[in-house]
């Protein structure tokens, strides 16, 4: 496994843990920093507080392209990584749109339900098709 696909998963952990623990995914991070539990490589911290910079227009850009799936009713493990995704696509100019959609599906393969991956690769598909129209 790669550095960058290390540090998305280290990323999904610290946004899911903060996400079921109801508290800041910054929070999270700071504070698995200060336990010395915090992550080695700089990208997972990137990731994490870009989604949190971002979250507002991510979750906007992923209400609109998850057709009849809520925010809320998504199961919070592809809820997280659509969000790592979307940031990636649409804020991290050095990482190639197909790669951000194949770690993303990777991850949901590995740590969700069977539906996830078809899921997780249409609507990140959806955005990079979309992407010119979306950024802001």
């Amino acid at each position: 496994m790669s550095a960058r696909s290390k540090a998305r998963k280290r990323a999904l952990d610290v946004l899911y843990a903060a996400e079921m623990r109801g508290e800041s995914p910054a929070e999270a991070l700071d504070r698995a920093v200060a336990e010395g539990e915090g992550p080695t490589n700089p990208y997972t911290s990137e990731l994490v507080r870009g989604v949190v910079e971002h979250r507002a227009r991510i979750d906007e850009v992923l209400s609109s392209y998850a057709r009849s799936w809520s925010l809320e009713r998504m199961p919070a493990v592809d809820r997280n990584v659509l969000r790592l995704g979307v940031f990636e696509i649409l804020y991290v100019a050095d990482v190639p749109d197909a790669v951000a959609v194949t770690e993303a599906i990777n991850l949901v393969r590995d740590l969700s339900t069977d539906d996830s991956p078809s899921f997780v690769n249409g609507v990140l598909g959806t955005v990079v098709r979309d992407k010119a129209g979306i950024v802001d």
